[in-house]
């Protein structure tokens, strides 16, 4: 399974010409879109300069790839994985209901 991880959002608070804090947005895909195993899920995440998460500086100064360095991805891997494995290698089978069915004597 090939998973595409693309930063859809970077919003900054800025502060004195300086972002104090992000809201981050990442969409995780696997497969092709219209492919029985496609699924799609969006994370978000808030980080903070005074938390630590990074320095402050000014929006100008920002890669993207220092963005996507400051996601969780490591955990969103995990959640992406699972949620994929419920809906599309183990979905919930549930019971059909047999309305037919007789009562024995």
């Amino acid at each position: 399974m090939a998973v595409t991880k693309t930063l859809t959002k970077a919003v900054p608070g800025e502060k004195n010409s300086k972002v104090e804090e992000w809201q981050l947005e990442m969409t995780y895909e696997n497969d092709s879109e219209g492919d029985a195993t496609y699924y799609t899920s969006t994370f978000s995440t808030r980080v903070v300069a005074a938390d630590g998460d990074f320095t402050a500086k000014a929006k100008a100064d920002w890669t993207k790839s220092q963005l996507e360095a400051l996601c969780p991805t490591s955990h969103w891997d995990v959640v992406f994985a699972s949620q994929v494995d419920s809906v599309i290698t183990n979905p919930v089978v549930n019971p059909v209901p047999d309305t037919a069915y007789s009562i024995p004597s």
